[in-house]
């Protein structure tokens, strides 16, 4: 699989509910380096594990909109939105952050992220439009 084959299947899995994502996609070295509205936050292997039980116990499903896939030899660059719906609300989806991630892909598996997020504020109506215009 390509760089750009390896980033695609981790995002087209079923997160939300498959218990051995990060088995399947995660190199066990592997490092996020984490950039939220919370501040900064690196997560090893046993951290992403622990924050994708966490995802499983509070979402139903999770959906990516990309705006852009870009690789270049083992590095994958993603710019997307993320929507979910949760275990209590399962029937409506609501968006819940945009990212842009720079992967590094070895041997296979996510090896290191660079990840910046921020919550979705739907609305801003120029920060939204930019999230719908789909250069990939």
């Amino acid at each position: 699989m390509t760089a750009k084959e390896v980033v695609k299947a981790f995002y087209e899995s079923d997160m939300a509910n498959n218990a051995s994502v990060v088995d399947q996609f995660f190199h066990e070295d592997c490092e996020l380096h984490w950039t939220s509205s919370r501040g900064f936050t690196l997560l090893n292997y046993n951290d992403i594990k622990t924050f994708f039980e966490g995802t499983r116990r509070s979402y139903n499903s999770l959906r990516f909109e990309f705006t852009h896939f870009i690789e270049s030899d083992a590095f994958v660059i993603t710019r997307h939105t993320l929507f979910g719906s949760t275990i209590e609300n399962p029937d409506a989806e609501t968006i819940i952050a945009h990212f842009s991630t720079i992967w590094e892909v070895r041997d296979g598996k996510l090896y290191r992220g660079f990840e910046i997020s921020q919550q979705a504020d739907e609305s801003d109506v120029k920060s939204m439009k930019s999230y719908k215009e789909i250069n990939i």
